[in-house]
């Protein structure tokens, strides 16, 4: 059982989803969605900082977009980046959770709990950073 709070993350290339698990690291719920542009080297950590200090978590769990053959690519490796300098940043440590499907996991959720197209778009991204973290929650 993880004691302290774990914040999961799903990075992309223009948002970042955010999850935090409870202290006793056994249930994950959404926190918001952090747009970042890292083209322009603009990762969010201002405000992952600033969500750091207000949750206190031990440790960071970065998605990491495999392939099915589980092979991993550019993303995955962007990911892996993303949290080499998260953990710089913040200096807490970094895991990495397979989240392969978890994106059309969260898109099926939301579609069953009846949520329209266009509010899909502002919540799938927390949600799958929920279902990243739920996942690593449950394997640890």
């Amino acid at each position: 059982m993880t004691i302290g709070r774990l914040m999961g993350l799903d990075v992309g290339t223009k948002t970042v989803g955010v999850s935090v698990s409870d202290p006793l690291g056994i249930t994950a719920q959404p926190i918001e969605t952090v747009k970042i542009d890292a083209d322009a080297g603009d990762y969010g950590f201002a405000r992952l900082s600033a969500l750091t200090e207000q949750y206190k978590p031990v440790r960071f769990v970065i998605g990491l977009p495999k392939h099915m053959n589980n092979d991993e690519g550019i993303r995955a490796q962007a990911s892996r980046e993303f949290g080499e300098k998260l953990s710089a940043a913040t200096g807490l440590p970094v895991s990495y959770q397979d989240e392969r499907l978890t994106t059309v996991q969260a898109e099926r959720v939301l579609i069953d709990g009846g949520v329209k197209r266009k509010d899909r778009k502002k919540s799938i991204d927390k949600l799958a950073a929920v279902l990243i973290l739920q996942n690593y929650l449950e394997s640890h």
